[in-house]
């Protein structure tokens, strides 16, 4: 019974809270993050253990805890032309 419980519910989930723990120590200035509260942003500063600084819009930056991070968003290739993005955004 117990190594049932062991592989349906502990494994999988110690498993998880290593994978987040290896994303929260691959952030790196300049990535772009999106946060727990469904925000996205770029990191602008690391500071201590706990805490970075984040700027989610053009002159607007907050400080967050690192555990707020919900994952970092990859770099997307340039396919479309470089105003393109922004027009759908207008």
């Amino acid at each position: 019974m117990f190594a049932l419980l062991w592989l349906l519910l502990i494994r999988p989930q110690r498993k998880r809270i290593q994978e987040q723990r290896q994303l929260h120590e691959e952030i790196e200035v300049g990535d772009e993050i999106l946060t727990a509260g469904g925000f996205y942003g770029h990191v602008r500063k690391l500071g201590d253990d706990d805490d970075l600084v984040v700027e989610i819009a053009p002159g607007t930056e907050v400080r967050m805890a690192r555990r707020a991070v919900a994952a970092i968003v990859p770099v997307e290739e340039e396919d479309a032309e470089p105003g393109a993005i922004d027009e759908l955004r207008s």
